[in-house]
Formats: structure tokens, sequence, C-alpha cells
């Protein structure tokens, strides 16, 4: 059996990832420590992306350097490293390079010379770090599919086969190596966004795991409340939705990221949420590891923040752990040898057209008839998977899978989603009555 995976996005507690430009060892050496004195077995590191590569020609050597010593320092505490490549995008504030906006404007996904200097930073990434057993794989960045459409504010456009091209390039600037991750990651709109470009069979079947991104402020918390089942259950939805998408059944789902954000979590909450999400999540067969976001609570006296980025933390400002900290401790140290999570039997049908893409992406998400069906199952106490409407046509396909009954229903989309996180939201809607 292998053990579920247990660790946090790492954030600098000094100078937040600002702090890339000039880095305090000793207080990331503080930090790591911190992190393993949890009880984790990794951190997921994200350097910015205009420091690695500030023209599209060059690379920086020394920032390369930084993301060794980085690492080094996460192996001498125990701490495995798997490193994004490309920031990109954190907490609402997007770091591209100068070489790619303004007078140099370009397009991340579609242009050619820009596709291949990302592509020459991925492998420039993975080759600094080869010989480090603690290196043990990298994302592409984070949450990139923000840049290719609504609502960014300037967005890249690009088409589904726009993506096709571009993961597939940049997958393949990292060698495949035994042992070590290949991947990219989305936030929900590749799930629940009709028209969005990145796709679920982009999430599900590039790269060597699926990542998903579970954040309840997309709506599900404000239509619901935050303590419904519709919340404590959104990240297993999520793993279960992943797994529906993938043509191999026993492909893992890391649940990439997960955190307890005060816009919609009163602080009493917060605990409760952590330990309900992960322990239901660690019910999914598939689930592969948990990383929540984040490490350290954002300095208060850095600005611009939506003001529940400063407060995600697992370790406070003066490095002392949170509540919140301990009980994702004590949830790791519970669930991490637990045994496998059983197969599921149960499904909810996803209607998909010719090419695998949903019919409503808006119904699998809150308020979405699809979603709002798996969660009344799970209630139910049916432990429900999820199916595509191809896959429920192929028997072949559904016993693999071990499904024996399907749950079908009509496509009816929400209204309660939200791609938004940093806004004031009023409740969306009175929850369903299912």
């Amino acid at each position: 059996m292998t053990p579920l995976r247990f660790g946090v996005n790492y954030t600098p507690s000094h100078r937040w990832f600002y702090s890339w430009h000039d880095v305090d060892w000793r207080s990331t050496e503080r930090d790591l420590a911190a992190v393993a004195g949890l009880g984790m077995d990794h951190v997921r590191v994200f350097p910015l992306w205009p420091v690695l590569q500030p023209n599209r020609t060059y690379i920086d050597p020394a920032a390369l350097a930084d993301l060794r010593r980085t690492v080094d320092i996460a192996a001498a505490q125990g701490l495995e490293v798997y490193l994004d490549v490309l920031q990109g995008h954190l907490s609402s504030f997007d770091f591209v390079p100068s070489w790619l906006s303004s007078w140099h404007r370009g397009n991340m996904f579609t242009d050619a010379a820009v596709l291949q200097a990302q592509a020459d930073l991925v492998t420039a990434v993975h080759d600094a770090l080869a010989d480090q057993p603690a290196y043990r794989g990298l994302t592409l960045g984070n949450e990139l599919n923000q840049f290719a459409g609504t609502p960014h504010p300037s967005p890249m456009p690009a088409t589904s086969r726009d993506v096709d091209t571009w993961l597939d390039t940049l997958l393949g600037a990292a060698p495949a190596d035994p042992g070590r991750l290949r991947l990219h990651a989305e936030y929900d709109a590749v799930w629940y966004l009709d028209g969005h470009p990145f796709l679920p069979r982009h999430a599900a079947r590039q790269g060597d795991l699926t990542a998903v991104h579970s954040w309840v402020f997309n709506g599900t918390a404000q239509r619901y409340g935050a303590d419904s089942p519709h919340s404590h259950r959104h990240a297993e939805y999520l793993v279960e939705l992943a797994r529906a998408f993938a043509t191999d059944p026993e492909r893992g789902v890391w649940l990439q990221e997960i955190g307890a954000p005060g816009n919609v979590l009163d602080p009493e909450q917060v605990v409760p949420f952590a330990r309900a999400s992960v322990r239901h999540a660690a019910e999914s067969p598939a689930l592969w590891g948990v990383t929540w976001w984040c490490s350290h609570d954002v300095d208060p006296t850095l600005g611009d923040f939506p003001p529940f980025e400063h407060t995600l933390g697992l370790i406070d400002q003066g490095g002392q752990v949170k509540p919140l900290g301990h009980a994702f401790a004590e949830a790791a140290a519970e669930l991490r040898d637990q045994a496998a999570a059983p197969g599921r039997t149960t499904a909810v049908v996803v209607p998909v057209d010719q090419d695998d893409t949903p019919v409503s992406r808006a119904a699998l998400g809150p308020g979405g008839s699809v979603f709002e069906e798996w969660v009344r199952l799970a209630e139910d106490g049916q432990r429900p998977a999820l199916v595509t409407s191809t896959t429920a046509t192929d028997p072949d396909d559904l016993r693999r899978r071990g499904i024996t009954r399907l749950h079908r229903v009509e496509p009816r989309a929400g209204a309660a989603y939200t791609s938004v996180s940093d806004e004031e939201l009023a409740p969306v809607a009175e929850a369903g009555s299912r």
C-alpha cells in the first residue's frame, strides 16, 4: 500500500514570494523546519517566472542556484519538493515577465517564440535539479489557465487545440524521469466554466497525474453554507470528477490546493471544515495526496491582497502553529497509513459530446444538477463516483471501474459558480431542495 501524501504549498514567512529577489536563507530554514515539524512529507515550491527568466533568451543561473539551495534545505528536513515552473499567478497577483507584456505583449499559449522560451525554462529547471533526490517532480505553473480567457482583465486567448499544443510542448520539455512527476494544474474553470479553452480531458489525460484545486469561495459556500455537506465534500467531488474523465481508471488525483478561506468561512468553521474536507477526500480511491494552501500567513503589512489571503496559513507570522495547522497535522497522521479506500460501484453520469467535452460544465458546478445529485447520493451513504456518458455506454469500461449502477440527471446549469475570489459575495441563491 502506498501511503497518502500530505504536504503544504510553501509561502515564505518573510517577504512572501518577493523573497525570491533576495532570499533570506535563515528564514527559509526556519520555515521548512516548521513544516517538517507538522509531520508533512512534501512542499510545493513557487519561484517567480520574471526572476527565473527576466529575458526571453536568458535564464538566470543565480535564480536556478537559489532553487537548488531551497531543495537542499527541504531535503535536510526530510521533505520532498514538487516545483512549479511558471509563476504565473499567485493569490490574485500575476507575475508575467516584461518581455511578454506592454510593448512586448505576446501570448503564452500561441506565440511560437514564447512557447519555445517557456519550454526552455522547463528544461532548465528540471536539469538544474535532476541530480537532487528530494526533487520529486514539477508542475508547469500555478493556474495558468486563468490567463486564457475571462474573467482575466488582460487575457491571452487560446483555443482548445492551442492548449493541446502548449501542454504537449511544455510537458515534453522535461525529460521522462522514473519516479518524478510532470503535470499541470488549473483552477476549477476547467471543470465548471462553459466555453473555457482548458477542458476536463486536458486536466485528466495529459501529464502523469491529475491536479485539482478546491476552493469553496467559487459559489459553493455562498450558496449552500460553509458548513454544508456541499462545501465539506467539494474536494472529494473534484477528485471523483477528475477520475471520471481519466481514460486510465488507476490514474491518481492530487488535491494540490485546498484551503479554508475567511471570506466565506467564519473563524469557528475553519477547523471543522479542514477536518471534514480532508477526511472526505481521503475516501476516494483515486487520491494521491493533499497539499494544503498554505504553510505561513502573509505579512499583514503587504498591500492589495484580498483580505482572506493573509490568514490562510497553518503557521502564523510569529512562527506559531495555528489551530488549523494542528488540525491538518492530526488529519495527516490519522489518514496517511489508513487502508486504501474501497472502490465505488454507483456513479452519476456526466453528459458529454463526441469529444468528451461536457454538454454543460455549469451542470457540474455548484448549483448544477450533476453536482447536487452527487452530493445527495453521498449524503445518503452511497459513496458515488462519476462517469462520462461515453463510459456509461461501454460495459468494459464500466467493469474496469467497478461501476454497477448508474444515476442519470438532466444537465441543469446552476447560477452559483464564480471564478472570482476577491469580491464581497452575498449568498447567490437559496440552496437546492436535494
